[in-house]
């Protein structure tokens, strides 16, 4: 029993020394995911500026970069999406969607030795061009594949 209030004893101090390292200004971490944050390519209005954004406006097609998606998308709020990129030495990969407003949906950074793999679920506006833009090496490689967003789930 001794044993156990020496846990929560502990805890309640490393709690405390946190709160009051945040509260003094110590850490911050907005101001660290902030120094990450790609305003101008996550602000993009158009395609072209946000390739720019992320530095990929030249990317070479692939057929190393494999998306996978449904053709038809019966609800364009919730669309499953898959990318692998067989490209060596991928740090990371982009996905856009063409006619959202905003077309940068996501990008992800991979480590040295990580598989190149994501899966997200994106929300496509109408029917819609999917790139997807895998960096390796310093170069940029991408692929694309359209889906087919349905009123309803009808079909049509």
């Amino acid at each position: 029993m001794d044993e156990a209030r020496r846990v929560v004893l502990r805890s309640a101090g490393a709690t405390g020394a946190l709160a009051a390292a945040l509260a003094a200004g110590l850490l911050r971490p907005q101001r660290a995911l902030a120094a990450t944050w790609n305003k101008a390519a996550f602000g993009a209005k158009n395609p072209a500026d946000a390739l720019k954004g992320i530095g990929a406006a030249d990317a070479a097609e692939s057929k190393d970069v494999v998306i996978d998606l449904p053709q038809i998308a019966e609800n364009g709020a919730v669309v499953p999406i898959e990318v692998t990129s067989n490209v060596p030495g991928t740090t990371s990969i982009a996905v856009l969607i063409e006619k959202n407003p905003f077309p940068l949906a996501a990008k992800f950074d991979f480590m040295e030795g990580a598989l190149p793999y994501v899966k997200l679920n994106v929300k496509v506006g109408e029917s819609s061009l999917v790139r997807v833009v895998a960096e390796a090496g310093g170069k940029f490689y991408s692929a694309s594949k359209e889906v087919k967003v349905t009123i309803g789930g009808c079909g049509g």
